[in-house]
């Protein structure tokens, strides 16, 4: 049996965990897939964190990660393979989506496939103060 609903929410990723809502998980999400949000050691002056998702059984034509607005979206969809005769079935092959809202200034910086666990990098860096000159004209 195939689910084809898929939930709309976004969970909140951001750096900022003082009051403890930095991963706020919607009402009605079913929990799958599975997945871990760790923070990693700064690097080059640049703050670092790594969304886990456990992915067995897709390969990585069968996910799609991309950021559109501000969310950090993974999508999953196994391809029909040919008809297998299962004594059990536990492994879960149904699509999905995941939405992180990620903060303004945070960067995906790479995803990576691995043993069943698709890992996505996101990085901060220091933000860069600009100062830009404007020029006055003259009304005539």
């Amino acid at each position: 049996m195939t689910r084809t609903r898929l939930p709309t929410e976004a969970f909140l990723i951001t750096f900022d965990t003082g009051d403890g809502s930095a991963f706020r998980r919607p009402r009605g999400s079913d929990g799958y897939p599975p997945y871990d949000i760790e923070r990693l050691a700064p690097q080059k002056g640049a703050e670092r964190l790594r969304v886990t998702l456990a992915v067995a059984g897709f390969d990585e034509n069968e996910l799609d990660v991309s950021v559109e607005a501000n969310q950090l979206i993974i999508r999953g969809k196994q391809v029909e393979r040919e008809e297998v005769d299962y004594l059990f079935r536990g492994i879960a092959s149904r699509q999905f989506q995941r939405i992180f809202a990620i903060e303004d200034g945070m960067e995906v910086t790479g995803a990576s496939l691995r043993n069943g666990l698709l890992s996505i990098e996101i990085e901060r860096h220091d933000p860069v103060h600009l100062v830009r000159k404007i020029n006055i004209s003259i009304a005539e």
